[in-house]
Order: structure tokens, then sequence, then C-alpha cells
């Protein structure tokens, strides 16, 4: 008999190529960098100075940390459309890591921010975990290059 694993994977790799949508809009506030500059400990003059930013920076504003951009991926995704009987008897995800990070346009202050995927692969490592891989692409509300551009791979883990 299929497991949850098994069926998850079928459904995944009928889907693989196919765009799975855009999330809701984020906007990233300086309170959000500053935030970040903390815990980071990044507090080069782009993200936080919004006066040096004005004479020093080629944006003339802030920018946020291309690390908070992407430690906002699950955040982003969230919003993502994805469709239910993938996640039938999930039981968790599990980062994995990237297998490519590109930061493409800085994200300015009071940007809004969105994220968009790509189903890239899915591997079946037992019958309970896949290994799924998306190209993430962030955007940046009324740009045309977007903000980053990632592989990422997850472990979902399946109860059988």
């Amino acid at each position: 008999m299929a497991t949850n694993g098994d069926k998850a994977y079928e459904l995944m790799q009928a889907a693989l190529g196919r765009p799975e949508g855009s999330g809701d809009w984020l906007e990233i506030d300086q309170a959000r960098i500053d935030a970040f500059a903390d815990v980071s400990g990044d507090h080069q003059f782009i993200h936080v100075d919004p006066e040096a930013c004005r004479t020093m920076s080629p944006w003339g504003v802030p920018i946020a940390h291309g690390f908070l951009t992407l430690s906002l991926l699950t955040k982003l995704m969230e919003s993502v459309p994805q469709p239910p009987e993938r996640r039938e008897g999930a039981v968790m995800g599990i980062n994995y890591g990237f297998e490519k990070v590109r930061f493409v346009n800085p994200v300015k202050v009071g940007s809004k921010i969105r994220a968009s995927s790509v189903l890239a692969a899915v591997d079946q490592k037992d019958p309970d975990t896949l290994q799924v891989t998306r190209t993430v692409t962030v955007e940046i509300d009324g740009e045309s290059k977007p903000a980053l551009v990632a592989d990422w791979v997850t472990r979902a883990v399946y109860a059988g």
C-alpha cells in the first residue's frame, strides 16, 4: 500500500517545472532591518543609517541585508498556494540547504517583497521522506529585477 510520502512524491513529480504561484506582499520597514542588524551584528551604514545613505549610498536610502531577505523565505512561502493533497500526512518540514542563492537587486527600505516558486526537483529518500527543491524568486513590487533567486532544498517528512 502506498504511504503518504509515496502519494506526495507522485503528485510532486507530476508538477515538476510548473509555477506554484506567488504569495502575499510583505513590507520591509526600517524597524525590521534594524532588528536584523542587531541579531546579525551587521550595522553597516547602508542598512541602518538613513542620513549617511542620503549622501553616500548609491540607493539614497537604507537597504535590507541580503541575508534578511533570504531569512524571510519561510514567511514569504507561507502564502504561496500549495495543493493540500501534497501535505496530507506531513509531520514536518526541515531546511536542508541551498543549491544556489543570488542576490540580484537590493531591497530598499519601504519596499514590498513577495515570493514565487517553481517546483524544480523531488527525490524520495525513503517511503516517508521527500527531498524537495524549489526555485524561489523574491520579487520587489515595482522593480523589474527580483531581490533574490534561490534553489531551496527542504526535506518533507510524512507519517506512513
